[in-house]
């Protein structure tokens, strides 16, 4: 059973090098607007792809919404407005959906 942890350990020491490695050749260079404004959008689609595939969920052919995902989120996004603290949203958010979850007994 050593397999999985030797991926797990080959993917962390692959994934650590990769990051250094674009840190080590972007270091001192002044980027182009354009490319600094892709390159801070690109966390925030990478967050909303991670959460709409949460949200809609597909099995045996049919598509439903997952409510306390959709609930969650909403209120999380809601919140990040208002308080601009992470934590808190974040916090939250995960409250929201466990209340709705145990709200509608799902």
């Amino acid at each position: 059973m050593a397999e999985p942890w030797v991926l797990i350990i080959v993917l962390c020491i692959v994934t650590f090098l990769s990051r250094l490695i674009g840190v080590e050749m972007m270091a001192g260079r002044v980027l182009n607007p354009t490319l600094r404004l892709y390159f801070n959008f690109v966390p925030i689609a990478i967050m909303v792809a991670l959460i709409v595939d949460q949200i809609f969920i597909t099995d045996n052919g049919s598509s439903s919404i997952s409510l306390p995902i959709l609930g969650g989120s909403i209120v999380a996004a809601l919140m990040i407005k208002v308080t601009r603290s992470f934590l808190l949203t974040v916090v939250i958010g995960i409250l929201v959906g466990l209340g709705i979850r145990y709200w509608l007994h799902i």
